[in-house]
C-alpha cells in the first residue's frame, strides 16, 4: 500500500408589508387558450397539448414529439421552431410517463440508503460519493432518486418510484426495500458491501487501509492502541472483543485489518464502539477510552469525523495530540486537513467510486435493456492510501504497566 507524507418587542404597530406579489403575464397565445381570452371557451381551461403545438406549426404530432425526444430526427431549424412554439403556448413536452413508455427508460436510477435521507446530505464521504456519481452519469442523462429504507403509508418508494437501475449503497442486506428491488428485476450494483449472488459491486479496500493505519502506530512504537468504531445497532461502549461486535460490512472489514495487524504485532487492544459516524459520538467515545489510568497511546478510528471528537475529547481532557495520544482517521475528507493537528488518515478515491459505480450500472442496465446476459458481474476493490500528518508520533510514554 503506498504511504504518502503531508506538512503538516410585541406591542408596536406593525409595519405596511410589501405589496402582494403580482402574477406574470402569460403568452398570449397561451391566454387565448384559457378563460377570458379571444379563443377561450367561457370559463373553461383548455390543456395545451402535442397537438396545440403541431397545429401551431403546421407538421404532424410526432414531427412535434421527436422534436423533444428524437432531435436527431429533424433539422436544427424546424425543432427550433417547435420550440419556440411550445414555450409561447407554456407546452413543457410530452408527459413524462408516457416518453418513458415508449423510450423503454425512465432516465432515472435509484440510490437505497442506509437509513435515511439525511445522511447522503450530513456525510462528508456519502456526498461525495454522490456527486461523483451524478457527475459521471450526466453525459448518460441518467438522474439520481434517493431511496429511503422505509415507506410511509401506502408509498413505497423502492416499489413504486421508476427507475432503470438502481444503487445499493451500505444497506443491511435483508431491509424489505432491498427485497422490493429484487423482486423487480432491476439491475442493481453494491456499494461497500458485498452484492447478493450475480450482482456487480463496488468495495474500498477497508480490510487494508485499515490494516496500513495499524501497522503505521506500531512503526512508531506503539503497543497500547485503542479502535474507535461503529455500530447502529450493536453493542455500545467499551467492548471486549470488538472483532464480535455487530456493525456493517464496511465497519468489520476496518476492525479485521487493525485487530489483525495490531495483535500480529503484540499490541494490547482497548475498543469502543458508538452508535453513529459523528463527531459528537467519537468525543464520547474518546472519553471512554482516554478517562482512565490505563488510556492508550494511540487511538485508531472509523473515520475522519470520528477522529475530530477524539481530538477535542483529548484537548478537553489536557492531553496533547500527537504528544500523549496520536490519532488515525479514515477517508481523507477535506476535514483531516483542516483539523489540527492535521490528520493522519487513509485516503479513499471518491471520484474512482463514482466512475467505477456509474460504469457498473450502466453496464448493468444495457444488458438488461438489451437482453444481454453479462458473463460476470463487475467486481471492483478499489485501492486505498496511508497519508501521514502531523497528528501521529512516537509515544513519549508508557501508559499502561507493563
Amino acid at each position: 500500500m503506498p504511504l504518502r507524507t503531508e506538512p503538516g418587542s410585541a406591542d408596536a404597530p406593525l409595519a405596511p408589508g410589501p405589496p402582494p406579489p403580482t402574477r406574470p403575464t402569460p403568452p398570449a397565445a397561451y391566454a387565448d387558450l384559457h378563460e377570458g381570452g379571444p379563443g377561450g371557451t367561457g370559463g373553461v381551461v383548455a390543456r395545451v397539448t402535442l397537438q396545440t403545438v403541431a397545429d401551431k406549426v403546421g407538421v404532424s404530432r410526432m414531427t412535434v414529439s421527436n422534436a423533444f425526444s428524437r432531435p436527431d430526427q429533424l433539422s436544427s431549424d424546424l425543432r427550433l421552431r417547435i420550440l419556440a412554439a411550445a414555450e409561447e403556448l407554456g407546452y413543457v413536452g410530452p408527459d413524462p410517463a408516457g416518453r418513458a413508455l415508449a423510450r423503454g427508460t425512465t432516465g432515472a436510477v435509484g440510490v437505497l440508503l442506509t437509513d435515511s435521507l439525511g445522511m447522503a446530505f450530513r456525510d462528508e464521504i456519502a456526498s461525495g460519493f454522490f456527486g461523483a456519481l451524478a457527475e459521471e452519469l450526466a453525459p448518460t442523462g441518467l438522474a439520481l432518486a434517493l431511496l429511503p429504507t422505509r415507506g410511509s403509508g401506502e408509498t413505497i418508494p423502492a416499489r413504486d418510484i421508476a427507475m432503470d437501475g438502481a444503487l445499493v449503497y451500505a444497506c443491511a442486506g435483508d431491509t424489505p426495500a432491498l427485497d422490493w428491488l429484487v423482486r423487480r428485476r432491476l439491475p442493481l450494483v453494491f456499494v461497500e458491501q458485498p452484492p447478493l449472488p450475480g450482482y456487480a459491486s463496488v468495495v474500498l479496500d477497508d480490510v487494508g487501509g485499515a490494516a496500513a493505519g495499524a501497522q503505521h502506530v506500531l512503526d512508531l512504537g506503539h503497543r497500547d492502541v485503542a479502535i474507535l468504531t461503529m455500530a447502529p445497532h450493536g453493542e455500545h461502549g467499551l467492548v471486549a472483543d470488538v472483532a464480535r461486535a455487530s456493525g456493517s460490512y464496511v465497519d468489520r472489514a476496518r476492525v479485521r485489518g487493525w485487530t489483525e495487524t495490531l495483535r500480529a504485532g503484540g499490541a494490547r487492544v482497548s475498543a469502543a464502539q458508538v452508535p453513529d459516524n459523528s463527531e459528537r459520538h467519537g468525543y464520547e467515545g474518546a472519553r471512554l477510552l482516554l478517562d482512565g489510568p490505563d488510556r492508550p497511546t494511540a487511538i485508531l478510528c472509523f473515520s475522519d469525523l470520528m477522529a475530530w471528537g477524539v481530538v477535542h475529547a483529548a484537548q478537553d481532557l489536557g492531553l496533547r495530540v500527537p504528544e500523549d495520544v496520536s490519532v488515525v482517521g479514515f477517508d481523507d475528507s477535506a476535514l483531516a486537513a483542516r483539523i489540527r493537528p492535521a490528520l493522519t488518515t487513509v485516503r479513499q478515491d471518491l471520484a474512482a467510486k463514482g466512475r467505477a459505480a456509474a460504469v457498473a450500472l450502466t453496464r448493468a442496465i444495457e444488458a438488461a435493456r438489451t437482453g444481454t446476459p453479462l458473463a460476470e458481474p463487475l467486481e471492483t476493490v478499489l485501492p486505498t492510501e496511508l497519508v501521514v500528518r502531523r497528528s501521529t508520533a512516537a509515544p513519549r510514554v508508557t501508559a499502561r504497566a507493563g
